[in-house]
């Protein structure tokens, strides 16, 4: 009886065994299908990745900071050039000339 217990208890373990294998595969294939069946749903819907997304977040941080770089220094180039206009408006102002009459000579 010994040796037919053990063999049930052998068989018993060999099938389930085999079921949980056999679970663990239908696991992943429905894992599988239903990757793809969500990564069609958001191709139609038109979703970025996520890393698309970060490569775009990235090139817009850079483009922003370039431009607060380059809008300094047109304020910088446009305080330079008011100054060089009001001394090149000082130089060509004339000067009033001075019209003294003679003093009479006695």
């Amino acid at each position: 009886m010994t040796q037919t217990t053990n063999r049930f208890f052998d068989e018993l373990a060999k099938l389930m065994t085999d079921a949980a294998g056999a679970a663990h595969g239908v696991r992943r294939e429905v894992e599988t299908a239903l990757r793809g069946q969500v990564e069609r749903v958001l191709n139609e819907f038109e979703v970025v990745q996520r890393d698309e997304f970060e490569a775009v977040k990235a090139m817009a941080q850079k483009a922003r900071e370039e431009n607060e770089r380059l809008a300094a220094r047109i304020a910088q180039l446009e305080e330079l050039l008011a100054g060089l206009a009001a001394e090149q408006k000082a130089a060509s102002t004339p000067r009033p000339v001075r019209h003294d009459k003679p003093k009479p000579s006695l």
